[in-house]
């Protein structure tokens, strides 16, 4: 095994690029020496040949292992040795992966020439006999065999670079700021010329308009010191002039290709300039970016100034990193879009959560979490109309930006909820619902707010971000619920209550599917002469083991979700048909009286609803009593007028339930168009105390002033009765007079009575 080098040693010292390496495997002696005087002096593209001589007896096979940039393999086909012939050919191409190396076999004669599949199976490139070999026909067999080879690992360098492209812009799609971006570009394209890196890259400032400054954004090297320069302020003139002209031309296509950089093998052609890539004895400026939207203009400093980047590859790589630039700018809107909240310019509920999961995970001290809530803001947002909703979000969104102090977190986290992240000795807690004890000016017009806050102290402990924040809606919901208009700390407990509510509203919603809710029914009785004038519509639970469910444990869930809409149609309906049936038996009283819900009342189908029952079974409107709390109070005064108006008219009663139990607010009384007052049942049961039958008094004088009648709850004895009465209490009900009674007992109940 033999290695020679043909070419004359002065002109190869003179060369800096390799020799072509030929591997010449042959039994027969003249064809080595044959090769070796045809390839005397030769030289290709500029490059020597280095020849190397084996035959197949030599170790032919770790020879071919051994070697990664054979150019040219020619080899005796017709050789008797066990391991040569098409067995070497399969193990050149597929075991030692010499898949660009060109392959030319010598034959003996013509009918000695391989078929056409293994000409194809194995991408040989020529064949010749051995009286082909002179000097002359050598040399161009050699010449196209070098030239199939260059162009291979040309196609070769070229796919690994694009894949390179296209896997950095993948990573860069991860950068959401502008200098890292252009950093990464910067990165991106010396890696890809193989050059140092003393580049910079300037970009349109987009809020100054289509005409807007360029910008050194990123700059690299030696132009370190340049950054956040004015393009027209960089000192070196060859550089400027450069970028001007890839900003002016603004194109993709290269008309010409520079000189390419030399891969393995590779020839370059003549160096020129294209369109998109300026070359000077320095470097080359590219365009990225499309008109109108997002761009950017890159200078790079060449390593070697007469070898520059292949013109397809620097083509592809601007459109890349074009397409690149524009999907990061509709992230970026994306990413703005999924983080803000329009309406009040505030960050939304997904940034907030993540921001307060961040500070957990920094293991700050100190910081507080707190939700407020605008009271009522729904029934508002009805009343007065969506636009006056928006107008007073942004009123409340401002009024709190003006007291939180810099540094603090203010967030839109729920329809009319905002949360507040930032150190709790800079965020007093109960300053924020007083921040709108002054009126709003909402249309030019004073409009008086409350609002509700939750908070929670962050932890130390492992916590999401999502997790705290369900923590202080926790607290704000307790808030919302017991001290409304003030401000509440979260506690664990709430934590175990929120979750036993939860399994609770589970196993409603199944109750309501498997018809386990009903009705019992408990008689009204005149004090005066005892006679049955209606019936109180009570809901029950009764779950499938038989356990029941007391109603002041699933009503309040129901009120608090949507199921209290179909819970109390399904209610008011069941009251209504079961009063049909008493007046077709003959023993139906006067009346039924269905409780309603705040949740209810704000329903724009509620009084539809009642119609459409009441028509369902024959009934006219003064059949049905509707009984509501105090905490009707909260709706919209004109809302709920105009509710309560329209169900009299239709001849509906309306009661007020459990009187001075609520909100302890007489007005409403000479507001709302009322027909009774029922006494709750804990004054009723005080009768028996000392003095203690002066709040019962109160009321029944009350209604008796206000022209309404009054019915007293909970009597369960005789001298509540009397007392009453001698009060001048017209009407009551209670365990006394009778227990609340399904359907069955009801009507024999009624037959005897």
């Amino acid at each position: 095994m033999s290695s020679t080098t043909a070419t004359d040693p002065l002109r190869c010292a003179s060369s800096q690029l390799p020799a072509w390496r030929v591997l010449v495997i042959d039994d027969d002696p003249e064809v080595h020496d044959g090769i070796r005087d045809a390839s005397a002096g030769l030289r290709l593209f500029d490059r020597p040949l280095e020849l190397v001589h084996c035959t197949h007896g030599d170790n032919v096979r770790a020879l071919l292992l051994g070697e990664a940039d054979l150019a040219v393999v020619m080899m005796d086909l017709v050789s008797q040795h066990a391991g040569g012939g098409l067995a070497l050919l399969d193990f050149m191409r597929h075991t030692a992966g010499l898949r660009k190396t060109r392959l030319v076999l010598r034959t003996e004669a013509p009918h000695c020439v391989p078929d056409l599949d293994t000409l194809l199976r194995y991408d040989i490139s020529d064949y010749h006999s051995k009286t082909d070999l002179t000097p002359d026909r050598w040399g161009a067999i050699a010449a196209r065999s070098v030239q199939g080879y260059q162009r291979l690992c040309a196609f070769e360098a070229s796919r690994r670079s694009m894949e390179a492209i296209v896997c950095s812009s993948t990573a860069l799609l991860e950068h959401t700021d502008l200098s890292a971006f252009a950093t990464g570009v910067i990165t991106q394209l010396a890696a890809l010329l193989g050059v140092p890196g003393q580049a910079l890259a300037c970009v349109r400032d987009t809020t100054a308009g289509p005409s807007g400054t360029y910008r050194v954004q990123a700059a690299t090297g030696r132009f370190a010191g340049l950054l956040d320069l004015p393009m027209a302020a960089l000192p070196d003139a060859t550089m400027l002039r450069l970028l001007h002209r890839a900003l002016d031309t603004r194109g993709n296509a290269l008309d010409n290709p520079v000189q390419p950089f030399a891969a393995p093998g590779v020839l370059p052609p003549p160096r020129c300039c294209g369109d998109n890539v300026f070359g000077d004895d320095r470097g080359l400026a590219l365009y990225i970016g499309s008109p109108g939207d997002q761009d950017m203009v890159v200078f790079i400093e060449l390593a070697d100034p007469a070898i520059g980047p292949d013109r397809q590859l620097l083509d592809f790589f601007c459109v890349s990193f074009s397409t690149l630039l524009r999907n990061r700018g509709l992230l970026e809107r994306l990413r703005r879009s999924a983080y803000s909240d329009p309406l009040v310019s505030l960050p939304n509920r997904a940034y907030f959560i993540e921001k307060v999961g961040e500070c957990v995970q920094r293991g700050t001290e100190g910081m507080m979490l707190a939700l407020v809530d605008i009271d009522d803001f729904s029934a508002t947002n009805e009343m007065m109309g969506h636009r006056f909703g928006d107008r007073l979000l942004s009123a409340v969104a401002q009024r709190l930006a003006e007291v939180l102090p810099a540094g603090v977190m203010l967030a839109r986290v729920g329809p009319d909820t905002f949360g507040i992240l930032g150190p709790a000795h800079m965020v007093p807690p109960q300053q924020l619902p007083d921040c709108v004890r002054d009126p709003l000016t909402i249309n030019d017009t004073p409009h008086k707010v409350s609002m509700t806050c939750g908070y929670v102290l962050l932890p130390q402990g492992a916590r999401t971000g999502d997790d705290l924040v369900k923590d202080a809606t926790i607290a704000l919901k307790r808030a919302k619920r017991d001290h409304r208009g003030q401000q509440l700390q979260y506690a664990a407990h709430m934590g175990a209550e929120a979750k036993e509510r939860a399994v609770l509203l589970s196993e409603l919603r199944k109750a309501i599917e498997n018809a386990e809710l009903f009705l019992v029914y408990q008689p009204q009785v005149d004090l005066e002469t005892g006679n049955v004038i209606g019936l109180e519509a009570l809901l029950r639970w009764r779950t499938a083991d038989g356990r029941l469910v007391p109603p002041d444990q699933f009503i309040p869930v129901a009120e608090h979700s949507s199921l209290i809409l179909p819970l109390g149609q399904r209610a008011l309906e069941m009251a209504c048909q079961t009063l049909r049936e008493l007046q077709m038996a003959g023993l139906a009283p006067a009346r039924m009286a269905v409780n309603v819900s705040v949740v209810q009342l704000r329903d724009p189908g509620f009084l539809d609803m009642v119609c459409a029952a009441l028509s369902a079974n024959g009934l006219a409107g003064h059949h049905l009593e509707l009984e509501i709390t105090e905490s009707v109070v909260v709706l919209p005064t004109q809302l709920l007028q105009s509710t309560l108006n329209a169900l009299r008219a239709h001849g509906v009663t309306i009661a007020i339930d459990d009187f001075g139990t609520g909100y302890s607010s007489l007005s409403y009384l000479e507001r709302l168009p009322l027909d009774r007052i029922k006494i709750d049942r804990t004054f009723v049961q005080q009768l028996d105390a000392p003095h203690g039958g002066r709040v019962a008094e109160m009321v029944v004088q009350l209604g008796r002033k206000l022209g309404l009648q009054v019915l007293a709850e909970g009597i369960e004895n005789a001298a509540a009765w009397q007392a009453l009465q001698a009060m001048g209490c017209h009407h009551g009900q209670g365990y006394h007079i009778a227990y609340p009674m399904e359907k069955t007992d009801l009507l024999r109940w009624l037959a005897q009575s």
